[in-house]
This record gives C-alpha cells, structure tokens and sequence, in this order.
C-alpha cells in the first residue's frame, strides 16, 4: 500500500490521519463539516494515486464515507468497533478523535485490523427499508401499550368482544383527559398501520424477485417476505463464514459461558449481533415451533427438558444454520439484486 490512512468519523467532522509509505510523511487533520460534498473535495488530492487504503469503524455515518472512498478509487475497509477496541488491551491509555484515526491506521498498516463486509448498495437499501418497518412496529406497540396503560389506570375493566386495549377504551367512562390519550393514540396507531401496510408490500415484492429471499421462503417454514428480506439482508454474503456455528455467532444468539478453574457462570446469549436479524429469526422460530410445523417435534422435546423460551431460542439457532446452507448453495446469486 502506498497510502495508508483512516478516518475517525463523527457528525460534525472526520479525523483524519494518513501514512505516504513511499516518503514516510504522516499527515493529519479534519475533514468539517462531515459531509459528501466536503469529504469529495478533500479526497481530490489523492486523484491519480495507485494502492490507496482508509479504514474506518462501522458506526453510524460509515455509508457514506465508504461510497466516496470508492467512488475516489480508494479501498476502504471497514472496522469492527468492538474487536477494534479490544485491540487497545485492558491498559488506559489517552483517547482523542486523533488518536482513534492512528489506533485504526496502525492496525490497517500491520494487516491486523479486525475487518466487516461492506454490502453492495442494493442489499444496505433493502436493510434500510426492513430497519424502518422493525421501527415503525415498535413505535405501534408502544403506542399500544400506552394506551392499555391509561385504560388499566382509569379502572376501565376487559369487555367481551373488545380484546384490545383500544376496543376496552370505548364507552368505559374514561375521564376527558384519558379520553383524549386513547383517541390520540388510536390515531397514531392507524398511521402506523398505513406506513406499515406500504412497507409491507414493498418487501413482499423485493422477496418474490429476489432469489435469496424466495429460497429462504420456499425452504423454510416460517419465514415470510418480511422476515425472508430481514434475514437475507442482515447475513449477506454468507460465503465469508467458515462454517453455520460462526453463523451463529454472528446473529448473537450463541451462549457464552465464563469458566476458570472450578468456577462456572451460567451461560447467556452473546447479543453481539445485528438485533434485526435475531429479531428475525425469534419471529421464524415462534411460526416453526407451531403444531402443523415440521419442527413441532423438536421444539416440543427441548421444551420437556428446559423451557418454552429456551426451546424458541434453539430453534432460532436451528434456522440460522439453515439459512446459512440456504443461501451458500444459491453461490453468487444468493446476493443478486431483484429481477
């Protein structure tokens, strides 16, 4: 590499710091205010330069800066923030914008860098759009429950034939306030649902014509458009796993333990992963673990020996391996963009 540099990336500014290995000068500085338009015009000095690398740390705002650095002819390489840090030992040691840039162009220089896979452009716009739908669903079951809140405080008991908290609301003698609450809430929700019922087709769609999605769908039961698309888009390119139990780590759903000596903690999920895809797959796992499902038997003999949860879990860790052998055997057009 003939130069090597990275970027500490931030919202109001990019620190930079980069290394001319053929003259030895180190160069550093900022990039403000951290934007497209700016950070083009300070990549125009390298225009006509070979073997260009910068790294910098997956974080929120890595998007843009990657695609310029393409765009400029220059490889970028994205860096795991929590295996970055790591790198840095348990010792404390000062910690600026300027010296991440240098912690990260280090490590690039001497091959160590702990590094992510940089999604084309069509599968991060297919992760945008099932982002906003897990948002917009959490945003309506919020919603929900506030409104079963103001019911439950103002002694509004359950009626037959009003299973939800917005139908119990109705004509319970609510105070004008907690009227006014519920109403408001009704309100939100029934734009949510409209946000929802669009996305909702978009995804559908985008998982017909897409041949990742559709193999997952027609292969396993339990996975649908939504949940095809979260999963496909969340694992990507899944030839970079060595093997479905790195997989499973990846999702975040694998057990970690703590042990020294004759001494034990009591395992507990990892949560190192995307929170989409567990959320996925826990969804995919509850469809699977139904009576007409094929897995019923698996997850009814784990559930004897543990618990409901505990059996929803490893039939989530089941499906990833699946997906993974899924998707492996489609080979390049596992990532295709839709047709």
């Amino acid at each position: 590499m003939s130069i090597v540099g990275a970027f500490d990336v931030h919202r109001r500014q990019l620190t930079f710091e980069y290394l001319d290995t053929v003259t030895g000068e180190i160069k550093g500085g900022r990039v403000a205010p951290a934007d497209r338009e700016h950070l083009r015009a300070w990549l125009a000095r390298f225009t006509g330069c070979e073997d260009v690398h910068f790294a910098l740390e997956g974080c929120t705002g890595w998007r843009y800066v990657a695609e310029e650095l393409l765009a400029a002819g220059i490889t970028p390489h994205l860096a795991e923030p929590a295996d970055t840090a790591a790198l840095r030992g348990k010792k404390r040691h000062a910690k600026t914008d300027k010296a991440d840039a240098r912690h990260l162009r280090t490590h690039l220089l001497a091959g160590d860098l702990p590094e992510c896979w940089i999604p084309p452009a069509h599968v991060l716009e297919a992760r945008a759009l099932v982002r906003l739908y897990k948002d917009l669903l959490d945003e309506r079951g919020a919603w929900r429950q506030r409104i079963a809140a103001t019911v439950f405080h103002q002694g509004a008991p359950p009626a037959a034939g009003m299973p939800t908290a917005e139908g119990r609301a109705t004509g319970m003698g609510l105070s004008a306030a907690g009227q006014q609450a519920v109403e408001a809430g009704q309100r939100q929700i029934g734009r949510l649902d409209a946000e929802l019922d669009l996305l909702r087709r978009q995804l559908a769609m985008l998982s017909r014509r897409q041949p990742g999605c559709a193999a997952l769908r027609a292969a396993h039961y339990g996975i649908g458009a939504v949940i095809s698309v979260a999963i496909w888009a969340e694992l990507g390119d899944v030839r970079r796993f060595a093997n479905s139990d790195a997989v499973v780590r990846h999702t975040g759903l694998d057990i970690t333990v703590y042990s020294s000596d004759t001494k034990r903690s009591a395992g507990h999920l990892s949560r190192q992963g995307p929170p989409l895809l567990r959320w996925a797959l826990y969804e995919a796992a509850i469809c699977a673990a139904r009576r007409t499902a094929p897995d019923h038997g698996y997850y009814t003999a784990v559930r004897a020996r543990r618990d409901a949860g505990r059996a929803t879990l490893s039939m989530a860790r089941k499906l990833a391996r699946r997906c993974y052998h899924t998707l492996r055997e489609l080979g390049e057009d596992a990532l295709a963009p839709a047709a």
